[in-house]
C-alpha cells in the first residue's frame, strides 16, 4: 500500500499515476476542505486541476501518523524546507519497516544534508529500504499524458525495479539505478543551474549564449559529483550491462543527469527558471517568491550547495554566482558579466 505525502503538484501527479494503474493510495493533504474537495469533486483545487481520480483508491487525510502507519512504501514529496515540520509529529520508529521514496528534488537547509541521512539520523532508516523518484518529468506533461520518465534508485535495486513496475504507464517509462547520493545530488545542482539560465533570459541573454552557459553548468555538474565521490558519469562510456534491467547502464548523458538539467533549464513548466527569469528582470527574491506562489527548490539549495562546497572544494563559479547574486545581493549584470568571462 502506498502511502504519499505532499499535495503540491508533483505529488498529485505521483498519485495520478500510482491510481491510473489501479493502485490504491492513502494520501496526506493539507486541509479537511482540500480532501472534502478531491472527494466530492475528484480532483486536487490547487493543483493540476485537470486530472481527475478514482476516488475509490483514495483514503484521504490530514494526519500524517495515520497515513505512515496504514502504509508500505512512503513517497516524501513536499518541498525539502518543509520537511521538519511535515515529519515533527512521527515517532522515532514510525518507519520501522516501512520503505521510503523521496520525490524531493532539494536539500534539507538546516542542516545541508540529503534526505537520506536526515531519516537515518533521526528514524534510523536503513540506506536500503531508501529509495528516489526522479525526471526529468515536469507535473504538467504528466497531467496531459505527454510520454516522461522517471528513474528510480535504490541501493537494494532488485527492489528499485520492483517498486517502479507500479509507475510504468502508457505514458511514463521508468529506468533503474544504484545511484542514490548521485541522482539526489544533481537534481538539486540542476535547479541551481536552471535559476541562472533564467537570470540570463531574464537579462535578455539569447539562445546562444544560454546553450554555453548550460554546457558549462553540465561540466561544473559533473566536476562536483566526481569530487563528492560519484561514478560512472563519463559520457559516451557505459560499464556494461545492467544485471537487473538487462539494458546498458546509465552515465551522465542519461536522462537523470543531463536529460534533468537541460529540460529544467529549458522548460517553461520549470519554476527554477521562471523564479530565476524575474529575478533578471530586477524583482526581489521576496517579491519573486510573492509573484510565484510556488517553492523554487534552488534558491534554497544554491545555499546549501555553496556551503557544502567549502569542504568539497569543486570549482564552482556558476553556481557560487547564482548563490551570491540571491543571497549575497550581488547585482544580476554584475555576476553574469563575471560569469561571461569565464565560459568555455
Amino acid at each position: 500500500m502506498f502511502g504519499v505525502i505532499g499535495s503540491g503538484s508533483w505529488a498529485t501527479a505521483l498519485v495520478k499515476i500510482l491510481t491510473d494503474n489501479h493502485r490504491p493510495v492513502n494520501w496526506l493533504v493539507r486541509s479537511g476542505a482540500m480532501a472534502d474537495h478531491i472527494t466530492k469533486q475528484k480532483n486536487n483545487p490547487g493543483y493540476l486541476s485537470s486530472v481527475f481520480f478514482d476516488t475509490t483508491l483514495l483514503t484521504l487525510s490530514t494526519d500524517i501518523t495515520e497515513v505512515v502507519s496504514a502504509s508500505d512504501i512512503i513517497i516524501i514529496a513536499v518541498p525539502s524546507a518543509y520537511i521538519l515540520d511535515t515529519l515533527k509529529p512521527l515517532t522515532p520508529n514510525a518507519f520501522k519497516d516501512k520503505k521510503i521514496i523521496s520525490a524531493i528534488k532539494g536539500i534539507m537547509p538546516q542542516d545541508n544534508v540529503l534526505l537520506n541521512d536526515y531519516l537515518q539520523k533521526e528514524f534510523d532508516l536503513d540506506l536500503k529500504n531508501y529509495f528516489t523518484v526522479m525526471g526529468p518529468c515536469h507535473a504538467e506533461e504528466v497531467a496531459e499524458e505527454k510520454l516522461s520518465y522517471l528513474t528510480f534508485s535504490g541501493a537494494d535495486e532488485e527492489t528499485a525495479v520492483e517498486i517502479a513496475l507500479h509507475f510504468k504507464t502508457k505514458y511514463l517509462n521508468t529506468i533503474v539505478n544504484d545511484d542514490v547520493y548521485g541522482v539526489q545530488f544533481a537534481a538539486i545542482l540542476k535547479n541551481i543551474y536552471a535559476l541562472g539560465a533564467g537570470i540570463a533570459h531574464g537579462l535578455k541573454y539569447g539562445d546562444n549564449f544560454l546553450s554555453v552557459l548550460i554546457a558549462n553548468s553540465a561540466d561544473e555538474m559533473a566536476g562536483f559529483l566526481h569530487n563528492v565521490g560519484i561514478h560512472h558519469i563519463e559520457v559516451g562510456i557505459h560499464e556494461g550491462e545492467d544485471p537487473v534491467t538487462h539494458k546498458k547502464r546509465a552515465n551522465y548523458a542519461a536522462s537523470v543527469y543531463l536529460g534533468d538539467l537541460l529540460v529544467t533549464c529549458y522548460s517553461l513548466y520549470s519554476r527554477n527558471r521562471n523564479f530565476g527569469n524575474m529575478i533578471g528582470k530586477g524583482l526581489s527574491v521576496r517579491a519573486a517568491q510573492t509573484e510565484m506562489n510556488m517553492v523554487a527548490e534552488g534558491y534554497t539549495a544554491s545555499k546549501s550547495i555553496y556551503m557544502i562546497n567549502q569542504n568539497v572544494k569543486s570549482e564552482m563559479p556558476i553556481a557560487e554566482t547564482v548563490y551570491k547574486i540571491l543571497w549575497e545581493q550581488l547585482s544580476p549584470k554584475q555576476g553574469f558579466k563575471q560569469i561571461e568571462e569565464m565560459l568555455v
